[in-house]
């Protein structure tokens, strides 16, 4: 799917790793925070799904135009200093966008998936959808790197988790005050 859209054949693509990683990460990290902090809080599961959604796609959104801008300043940088900096790997501030935010939505909608098909006991469950996506996105890295999959795996699942623990200690600290 994505070499379709950033017409990039297999072998070529891992050009793009620290979108994917960086996007995929934080796509899951931030949508469970948001199901970790109203579990955290014992607000209603209702909410975890328009929250829940809400982030992904605003904050997908943000940070695939922040890549935009940050590639863009880059390039602006360089042609104001004459130092003509012309890409030679094929990437553009679009196409890394594009890939920040498509890596951002697909893995980001990890969490929510078993508030959105009531697989329950959803937040047991949710935490075992993050787990396995944080685990999945780590060792996929291994397809374009010399890592072994299971330490990359095993990285990007203790990362991962330990970013969401924060997010459901501040939840349930502020249940109170919801």
């Amino acid at each position: 799917m994505l070499e379709t859209l950033l017409g990039d054949d297999v072998e070529s693509s891992g050009r793009y790793l620290p979108e994917l990683i960086y996007g995929a990460n934080d796509g899951i990290v931030t949508t469970f925070a948001v199901v970790a902090g109203v579990a955290g809080a014992s607000l209603s599961p209702g909410i975890v799904i328009v929250l829940g959604f809400a982030n992904l796609f605003a904050d997908g959104f943000s940070m695939g135009m922040s890549n935009y801008l940050a590639e863009r300043s880059e390039e602006d940088y360089h042609d104001a200093r004459g130092d003509g900096h012309a890409r030679t790997d094929g990437k553009t501030p679009v196409r890394t966008a594009a890939t920040t935010f498509a890596a951002f939505i697909v893995a980001g909608w990890a969490p929510l998936f078993p508030y959105v098909f009531r697989v329950e006991p959803l937040f047991p469950v949710s935490i075992a959808v993050t787990a396995a996506a944080f685990f999945a996105v780590g060792a996929s890295r291994s397809l374009v790197t010399n890592r072994s999959w299971l330490a990359n795996g095993v990285e990007m699942f203790v990362v991962g988790m330990a970013a969401a623990t924060v997010a459901y200690v501040v939840g349930n600290l502020l249940a109170g005050v919801a």
